[in-house]
C-alpha cells in the first residue's frame, strides 16, 4: 500500500516540476525582446500602416565587437554581438573573422512580419510591395529631404510606417542535434509617423545557446538547434505582441 502511495506521489510531483518548467519557459520567452512606446503615442490616431521592406546591414563587422548604439535586450551578452565595427579596407584580418548580414534576410523578416500584421484586426497594413513602388519612384526624383518611412506613408496616405534593419543573421552550421555555431538573429524595427515622430520601437537578439547555457530556451525548441529563419518568426511572434497598433486576429 506504501509502495502504491509512493508511486502516486512520485507522479504527481513529476507533473508538479513538468509544470512549473513549462511556466518557466512561457514566462521567459519574451525576455531576448524589447519594445519601447513613445510617451506621445495617444495623441495620434493610426488606422493605417505602411510596411516597408527591412534593409539589411551592408557593412562587414568585425567578430564579437559591440555596436553601443543598438540596445540589446535585457539578459543578452552584448559581447556575441558581432555588428558593430566597420571592417577596415586594409585590415589584415581574415574573412573568416568576420560577418556579414545575407541581402535576403531583409525579405525573410519582412515577410514574417506580413504574414501576422495582414490579419491584424483594427488596423490596415499595407504590403511592402506598394511601398517598394512609391520607394522606386521616388528614388529618380530630387529629394525631398524628408525620410523614406515619412515618403511612403504620405503617398500611401497612411498614418504612419514601419520599417527596420536586420543587424545580425547567421545561419546554424550543422543540424538540429548539433550545431557549431548555432544559429544568431537581430534585428530592430520602427513605427514613424508622417510627422517623423517615432511612436513604437523593438528590437530582438538571439544566439541560441545548448541546453547547459540556455536550459529554458533549448527546452521550449523541444532540444534542438533552429534555423536563422525559425529564430526570426520567433522574434517577430514576440515582439508582436508588444504592438500596440490593431489586435491580433481571434481563431
Amino acid at each position: 500500500m506504501r509502495s502504491k502511495r509512493t508511486a502516486v506521489f512520485g507522479r504527481t510531483l513529476y507533473r508538479f516540476m513538468l509544470m512549473v518548467v513549462v511556466l518557466a519557459v512561457a514566462g521567459c520567452s519574451g525576455s531576448k525582446v524589447t519594445t519601447k512606446s513613445s510617451a506621445e503615442l495617444p495623441r495620434y490616431q493610426i488606422r493605417t500602416i505602411a510596411l516597408l521592406p527591412f534593409t539589411t546591414l551592408d557593412t562587414p563587422q568585425v567578430r564579437d565587437v559591440v555596436d553601443r548604439s543598438f540596445s540589446a535586450p535585457l539578459g543578452v551578452q552584448r559581447s556575441d554581438m558581432a555588428m558593430s565595427l566597420p571592417l577596415p579596407l586594409s585590415t589584415e584580418q581574415s574573412l573568416s573573422q568576420t560577418v556579414t548580414v545575407p541581402r535576403g534576410a531583409g525579405d525573410i523578416v519582412t515577410q514574417l512580419l506580413w504574414s501576422r500584421l495582414k490579419t491584424r484586426q483594427g488596423i490596415t497594413v499595407l504590403s511592402p510591395g506598394e511601398a517598394t513602388i512609391v520607394l522606386d519612384t521616388s528614388a529618380s526624383k530630387p529629394s525631398s529631404g524628408q525620410s523614406p518611412a515619412v515618403t511612403v506613408a504620405k503617398q500611401l496616405k497612411a498614418d504612419a510606417s514601419l520599417i527596420g534593419q536586420v543587424l545580425v543573421y547567421q545561419e546554424r552550421v550543422g543540424g538540429r542535434f548539433g550545431a557549431s555555431p548555432a544559429a544568431t538573429v537581430g534585428f530592430e524595427a520602427k513605427v514613424i509617423a508622417t510627422d517623423g515622430q517615432v511612436l513604437w520601437e523593438g528590437n530582438y537578439y538571439e544566439k541560441q545557446r545548448p541546453m547547459n547555457e540556455d536550459v529554458m530556451g533549448f527546452l521550449q525548441r523541444r532540444g534542438m538547434f533552429v534555423t536563422a529563419e525559425e529564430l526570426a518568426a520567433y522574434g517577430v511572434e514576440y515582439m508582436l505582441r508588444e504592438f500596440p497598433f490593431g489586435t491580433v486576429e481571434e481563431r
